[in-house]
């Protein structure tokens, strides 16, 4: 490994379930010799990336928390929709969760989400956690929306043909719902979000339990959602044309 690959092999070592790291722990994990593995730490470590924790063991540092903060306020697809999620929750009349996500790199990350007080559910969405792209309707928005060699580079050829009839239908309905495909007894409505100009690809869906969905409740919270959904789209390319204009 080399230059910037390097400084993320080691980053992307901490989790949940492993949230502290020694240097040899990293060599043997990344099959590298331990002075590449304290180099690189020792650089980190002078960017504020990780810090120590006890023991000689390392942890994630506080420039993170630096860069969310940036991010949540410069992030033109935050700004978009911050204020759209708390609406479309209030509008749901159920316990609702909304959930604002975007395509990254091989898989779907929620940026933004918001919980309505009376949910007693946790979808597996929920902000900074990748995941899958081809399952559930929050990623399945997401692909339906993106140009045909882009698919294909990032599913392959094969998961193309898979997909392709009901991604059909999602791009000519303008939306995706599914039932209990990440998470039992729960269902979701998204609906894409595309502005070329930013370079952004990304859904906008609403979770609730799957019983609560049903009938002219169902017709409602699609319309609910893909009007937010609209609305998000709008601000965002009038934004980008506001900033060429100045």
């Amino acid at each position: 490994m080399a230059g910037l690959a390097r400084y993320m092999a080691v980053l992307r070592l901490f989790s949940e379930g492993m949230p502290t790291w020694t240097v040899a722990e990293m060599a043997d994990a990344l099959q590298v010799p331990q002075s590449t593995a304290y180099r690189t730490v020792r650089d980190l470590l002078g960017e504020g990336l990780v810090e120590m924790s006890s023991e000689a063991r390392y942890r994630l540092g506080p420039a993170f928390v630096e860069f969310d903060r940036l991010t949540r306020l410069t992030d033109p697809l935050m700004q978009a929709g911050a204020h759209v999620l708390r609406a479309i929750v209030q509008d749901a009349g159920v316990p609702a969760v909304a959930l604002l996500c975007r395509l990254y790199g091989r898989e779907v990350m929620c940026i933004a989400d918001h919980v309505s007080p009376d949910a007693s559910f946790s979808p597996s969405y929920e902000r900074g956690k990748p995941m899958p792209l081809t399952q559930g309707a929050t990623s399945k928005a997401i692909l339906a929306r993106l140009p045909a060699k882009r698919l294909s580079k990032l599913i392959g050829a094969d998961a193309v043909e898979t997909l392709r009839p009901e991604l059909a239908v999602i791009r000519r309905a303008g939306f995706c719902l599914g039932r209990g495909e990440i998470d039992e007894g729960l269902a979701g409505m998204a609906v894409p979000i595309v502005c070329e100009a930013e370079g952004l690809v990304a859904s906008l869906s609403l979770v609730v339990e799957s019983h609560r969905l049903s009938g002219a409740r169902e017709e409602r919270l699609r319309h609910v959602v893909m009007n937010a959904a609209h609305e998000i789209e709008a601000t965002l390319n009038q934004d980008h044309v506001g900033a060429l204009r100045a």
